[in-house]
């Protein structure tokens, strides 16, 4: 996606789409806020991300020499001053922060940067780490997953963004169970176990739209299998010493008794 005026399109459709399923969503994510927040999140993102999709809209009209850099920006901008309580700075902040990486236009390598510099400022500013029952237990797999995916098994960006959506939502799962270390959930205490995290669930949303609206621009495999196509599942010995324990043929097998 060399082309600036496809780059520019393509981000105002990303934050257009974004924005329409935050409003189809907003029901849902409300009622996971009920639960262990304040009820608020389906509300605040959906007016954020509204406002984002309208000033990139006009921004990306009134200005031809408008950067993608320039537009994702406006994003962060926007989050900042319509979403309230802390997913406004939260998102916003990083969106902002993480923007610059994006001066070299939209490439592989500039995603990834971004990604990176978004998890980082992520974390810097909610304080939070993998497990605390946030939308980092859904940002660091997916960030980690598209790097893997681009710089060490070589994937289209396009397949790697798959892959990171289908880590994303493997991390929304796996707030269930979890207590919450961060946030208005963290004063429920175990209370907060059974309740899938809403920030994490709305970054997944985020995620599949991207997705969706790159699958109009790019080329590759359009595939949510995290998996990684340069490492086994399991460790070769280890499958091989199960297979004699308890495999087909071994003891635990079915068949006739």
């Amino acid at each position: 996606m060399v082309d600036p005026d496809t780059q520019r399109e393509a981000v105002v459709a990303a934050v257009e789409a974004v924005a329409e399923r935050m409003a189809e969503e907003r029901r849902y994510l409300t009622d996971l806020d009920s639960a262990i927040g304040d009820a608020d999140h389906g509300g605040n993102v959906t007016r954020g991300f509204e406002a984002a999709a309208e000033q990139v809209a006009e921004a990306a009209e009134a200005d031809d020499d408008a950067t993608p850099a320039d537009l994702v920006k406006r994003v962060g901008r926007a989050l900042i001053s319509e979403v309230g309580g802390a997913s406004g700075p939260l998102y916003g902040g990083s969106i902002m922060s993480a923007s610059a990486e994006l001066d070299g236009g939209i490439t592989a390598e500039t995603t990834v940067a971004f990604a990176e510099a978004y998890l980082d400022k992520l974390q810097e500013r909610g304080k939070a780490e993998l497990g605390s029952k946030t939308m980092v237990d859904a940002v660091t797999p997916a960030v980690h997953t598209y790097k893997k995916s681009i710089e060490q098994d070589d994937l289209p960006p396009l397949s790697a963004l798959a892959k990171a959506v289908d880590a994303a939502e493997r991390g929304v799962r796996f707030t269930t169970p979890l207590r919450a270390k961060k946030g208005r959930a963290s004063y429920l205490g175990w209370r907060s176990v059974g309740h899938q995290d809403p920030g994490a669930t709305s970054t997944l949303f985020v995620l599949e739209e991207l997705l969706s609206v790159a699958d109009d621009y790019l080329e590759g495999d359009v595939e949510r299998d995290a998996t990684s196509p340069t490492v086994p599942d399991a460790d070769p010995e280890e499958a091989a010493d199960d297979e004699g324990a308890g495999g087909a043929d071994g003891p635990d097998a079915g068949g006739d008794d």
